[in-house]
């Protein structure tokens, strides 16, 4: 695999090395930490850091000024779905349905013998008339064979006829539960199905071979640690990645940690015992469920109607009852549980949920996104003990969306990360990768700013709910290694903790306070794990 000769190097046999010469910012405490230099031993763990002369060592590797952090963490993204992505159709960015189409047609005519064309990206809010594509419009493009691509957020999918033809899709075929078809005026399927009705099309996409999701990984871990990732938290996997990345683990192909979320309990159940390398690159204790879909498909679960879609609020795709079970039987095989909830609704059922199952805080379960919550919910997160697991980059790119989607009341508690922190509580933070970019820079640009690359909106969207420089760097370090119980581990650079720094060339830190939108234009040098360099 590419990545086994990363993994091979080896710095020294037996002795201390001495990164000098950094600019260097870790975690200590509830203050960040300046250094000169970092020690780390043959293990890849850490002696000190420290500042003045350094001492003596066999090894000594000149920082020549740049700065050092710890490795950034990303506590949520999808890493077989990114690298599957690279070599599918890639429908992100695109303005209009026509560039969408134009770019399928190109793509299909690159690859004649494909079975299938899959793809995903789109997104329709991004279009000029803001309305779900068609089956009729892939047909006019591809009529030879069947055609499926998931939308940004993977809540809602595009297929072509005769893909729909395949899944024995037609206008009598009732919604599933959490799922809807979506109709035309006259009752027939559109070709756009959300949620769980997207299962009826998937189910009979050729899955990927083991080998293919093998290359997947290793396309993804690389680009994982080209941007600066040590550490991800990966939401939802199956079994079979779950096996894979224990082979990879094993013949120590993980260049970057893993903290799996295995995708519902049958997954759960499948694999067994939670488990951890010898080396902590992987480590399986945690289950993913789903409470509702995303706002962008208007599949989110709210409280009141969408403001621009007044007959609906939504879908419920695991109610408070089948939630609670869940998590209860999670608790007893020692699972964490992390519950995907955007809406209001969503987010009341899975608080509901940790309720009535007797969650505890020491257990440290979360709810993924947290994105839009009631404002009288934000306090019970500290109360039941659970972590809001964050993305600062979606505030950005869901904005417009978001003010067509929901009524002022309602975006008082959305994306609302300073309400979470006042309250107490913890923020591990992430990009949602492959619906954001992998980049984490650009996650701890969003979130000292709340504005888009453009420096949309002047002042920020909701500005009374930035993060200061601070808080941001530890929601990429220290916070989200609290989310995996690994904050004694990765994320602080401390005496015994895992050698996993990057190296980049300008500092956020003083960027904050300068030029805030050069913080999303910082270069990652270097990457190392563990005390070797896999970028």
């Amino acid at each position: 695999m590419a990545v086994a000769s990363v993994l091979t190097m080896s710095l020294l046999a037996h002795a201390d090395v001495v990164v000098d010469d950094v600019v260097g910012y870790a975690p200590a405490g509830q203050a960040i930490a300046t250094f000169d230099y970092l020690v780390f031993d043959d293990t890849g763990r850490v002696v000190r850091t420290g500042s003045g002369q350094p001492p003596d060592a066999e090894t000594v590797i000149d920082g020549h000024g740049q700065v050092l952090l710890p490795g950034l963490i990303d506590a949520h993204g999808h890493v077989s779905s990114l690298g599957l992505a690279r070599h599918a159709v890639d429908l992100v960015g695109t303005q209009s349905l026509e560039e969408a189409l134009d770019r399928i047609a190109r793509y299909a005519a690159a690859n004649p013998g494909l079975p299938w064309i899959i793809g995903r990206g789109w997104n329709q809010e991004l279009w000029p008339v803001r309305e779900f594509p068609t089956a009729a419009d892939l047909d006019g493009r591809i009529g030879d064979r069947p055609v499926w691509l998931n939308r940004i957020d993977g809540h809602a999918g595009w297929a072509n006829t005769m893909a729909l033809a395949q899944a024995g899709i037609d206008d009598a075929v009732a919604d599933p539960s959490g799922g809807a078809i979506l109709r035309d005026n006259d009752g027939r399927a559109t070709g756009v199905l959300l949620d769980r009705a997207m299962d009826l099309v998937e189910v009979v996409v050729p899955p990927p071979t083991v080998a293919t999701l093998d290359r997947a990984l290793d396309l993804a871990l690389a680009e994982l640690a080209a941007n600066g990732i040590t550490s991800v938290h990966d939401a939802g996997i199956s079994l079979m990645e779950a096996r894979l990345y224990q082979a990879r683990a094993a013949a120590g192909l993980l260049p970057v940690r893993i903290y799996a979320m295995l995708a519902g309990l049958e997954t759960v159940r499948g694999f067994g015992a939670p488990f951890a390398s010898p080396d902590d690159r992987l480590v399986v204790r945690s289950m993913k469920l789903i409470a509702d879909g995303a706002l962008g498909s208007r599949g989110a679960a709210l409280l009141e109607p969408y403001a621009d879609a007044p007959t609906s609020r939504g879908l419920v795709i695991e109610d408070t009852a089948a939630l609670t079970t869940k998590i209860r039987a999670a608790r007893k095989l020692g699972y964490q549980v992390n519950i995907h909830a955007i809406g209001d609704a969503a987010n009341r059922s899975a608080l509901d949920a940790y309720a009535a199952a007797g969650a505890t805080a020491r257990e440290r379960h979360r709810i993924e996104h947290a994105q839009i919550v009631a404002l009288e919910d934000i306090a019970r997160f500290a109360t039941l003990g659970i972590i809001p697991s964050m993305q600062p980059i979606h505030a950005t790119s869901d904005r417009t969306m978001a003010i067509v989607r929901l009524d002022a009341p309602r975006l008082a508690g959305a994306y609302a990360w300073r309400r979470f922190l006042d309250v107490g509580l913890r923020i591990p933070a992430g990009s949602d990768f492959p619906v954001e970019p992998v980049n984490p820079l650009l996650g701890w640009y969003a979130a000292v700013t709340r504005q888009d690359l453009d420096g949309e909106p002047p002042g920020g969207w909701l500005p009374t709910q930035k993060m200061t420089a601070a808080e941001a760097f530890r929601a990429f370090t220290v916070d989200a290694a609290y989310g995996a119980f690994q904050e004694g581990s990765v994320g602080t650079l401390a005496p015994g903790s895992w050698a996993d720094f990057v190296l980049l060339d300008a500092d956020p830190f003083s960027l904050a306070n300068t030029s805030p939108r050069s913080i999303a234009d910082i270069r990652v040098l270097a990457t190392w794990v563990a005390g070797r360099r896999v970028h």
